[in-house]
């Protein structure tokens, strides 16, 4: 849980300092002052490019120094702290107590999950972005995800380089580097499993309500863990003609049912999509509490905005006592269900 938060020159917030408490925290205000970019602040408080995806580049404020940092409290006085200097705009760096760390380090001491409105049609999109979906639901439970996920990508990247040099590629470099792939990809593969599993089975328990059951299955690349480096030496010829490794976990997808329907969130109406993506992620963050004894930090941004009156305050009881959730809003009339605990902040471009 995040007890203050300081934002420098990032995006539109030349000084921005929040002290939030340990239940809602709701930002309201107008279109473009600045509320998403507070969202997206707190979501580099977590391994990753945060939820937008963005280059560093784009997130020091345009008219200001140049570099941004991003600077926030946890409970039981840990300091965060990540950014970049105008020397360096597209170098991260991140430190813990002070100290600098790498970015998956952050992910022992803070887990945050958000849903965004251009993660509506997660369920129609390519494969890659609900990979990416799924391994931050996975990160969450399993903290050296990360470090895995970058050195398999690292090692395949590097593969893929010496199968497009002219000339025969060094077979015993190419031997370490599917070895490589297949050590951090066994983790990989693991790891989702598992959270695909816990998850999957904690929806099936869950009564129908609101927000619509997910059924949850990995599919895309099956293959076995221990066989990928075998797997990947036999198809050098074909993996080099494409250009890209053909199989491996970062082929596989994950594939999401509307139990209550029997039908793939595909063919799901977008308001069945919505509550689909909202269940899950509630769920989730039940499972991480839980396995953790952490709750999340959960980011909602325009979560309010298409819910009837019902489902909305159906949406803030079950938020109740989750944790911290951060909410936007271009109203506060929105918020009207929630108890007067709530911390309330209205953006004006910069400024609160």
């Amino acid at each position: 849980m995040l007890t203050r938060l300081v934002l420098t020159n990032f995006r539109n917030h030349a000084a921005l300092a929040i002290p939030p408490g340990p239940g809602f925290v709701v930002l309201t205000g107008e279109n473009g002052a600045g509320k998403t970019n507070v969202l997206e602040a707190v979501s580099l408080l977590a391994p990753g490019r945060g939820l937008r995806r963005a280059g560093l580049g784009e997130m020091a404020r345009q008219d200001g120094p140049g570099g941004f940092g991003i600077a926030a409290d946890l409970g039981g006085d840990v300091a965060l702290a990540t950014g970049t200097q105008a020397s360096a705009p597209e170098r991260r760096i991140v430190r813990v107590q002070g100290s600098a760390v790498a970015a998956t380090q952050l992910a022992e001491w803070l887990t945050v999950l958000w849903l965004t409105p251009a993660m509506d049609r997660l369920f129609v999109e390519p494969a890659g972005e609900r990979r990416r979906f799924l391994d931050r639901l996975t990160l969450a439970l399993s903290p050296g995800h990360a470090v895995h996920a970058n050195r398999y990508e690292a090692a395949m990247r590097a593969r893929n380089r010496l199968l497009g040099e002219e000339g025969r590629p060094d077979r015993e470099w190419l031997s370490a580097l599917e070895v490589q792939m297949a050590e951090h990809g066994i983790a990989i593969d693991a790891a989702r499993r598992d959270t695909v599993a816990a998850l999957g089975a904690r929806l099936v328990e869950q009564p129908d309500g609101p927000f619509a059951r997910a059924g949850l299955e990995l599919t895309g690349w099956t293959g076995a863990g221990e066989t990928l480096a075998a797997d990947l030496a036999a198809g050098r010829a074909r993996d080099a003609a494409a250009g890209r490794a053909l199989v491996g976990p970062h082929r596989s997808d994950l594939a999401v049912t509307h139990l209550g329907k029997a039908q793939a969130a595909a063919l799901c109406s977008t308001g069945e999509q919505k509550a689909l993506l909202l269940g899950l992620i509630l769920a989730h963050a039940d499972l991480v509490a839980e396995r953790t004894g952490m709750a999340p930090v959960l980011l909602l941004d325009e979560v309010a905005a298409h819910l009837d009156p019902v489902r909305r305050a159906a949406l803030f009881a079950r938020l109740a006592g989750i944790g911290q959730v951060w909410m936007t809003g271009t109203e506060d009339a929105l918020f009207a269900d929630l108890g007067r605990d709530a911390l309330r902040l209205t953006l004006g471009h910069g400024t609160a």
